[in-house]
């Protein structure tokens, strides 16, 4: 028996959202333009969600948004390579901080030390072409 795919199944697969969704956006160019997110693992995605307080709960108060359905969602961000939308996420990572540097930043170096490295270098590179051409 020939397994049936999801655009011949009478049921969708997996169903969506009934309705419009509340899809966070950001100014743009010529109006708003839906913004895109990163997956856990580094995937971009749509996100949208079921209600206005599940949005501001996680983008904050000020975050615009529009109300669009799933299928126009998906017709907007499919020709940008981004076919998967994500309803209502529920994790976020908190912010990361930076690791702290273990090594001086190049500002911090004694010019002379710099200066002294180079010569070195320099020295070995010639002595080590010297080896080599005989």
């Amino acid at each position: 028996m020939a397994e049936l795919q999801c655009g011949e199944d009478p049921e969708p697969c997996e169903p969506g959202p009934a309705g419009p969704l509340f899809v966070p956006v950001r100014p743009g160019p010529a109006g708003c333009v839906a913004r895109l997110f990163r997956t856990p693992v580094g995937g971009r995605t749509a996100v949208a969600f079921t209600t206005h307080r599940r949005l501001t709960a996680a983008l904050g108060s000020r975050q615009d948004w529009i109300r669009l359905s799933e299928p126009a969602l998906r017709a907007l961000t499919v020709p940008l390579g981004v076919p998967h939308v994500t309803v209502d996420p529920r994790l976020a990572a908190h912010p990361v901080a930076a690791p702290r540097r273990r090594t001086p930043a190049w500002r911090d170096w004694d010019p002379q030390t710099v200066g002294a490295l180079r010569a070195t270098g320099a020295a070995a590179l010639v002595g080590a072409l010297t080896t080599w051409i005989g």
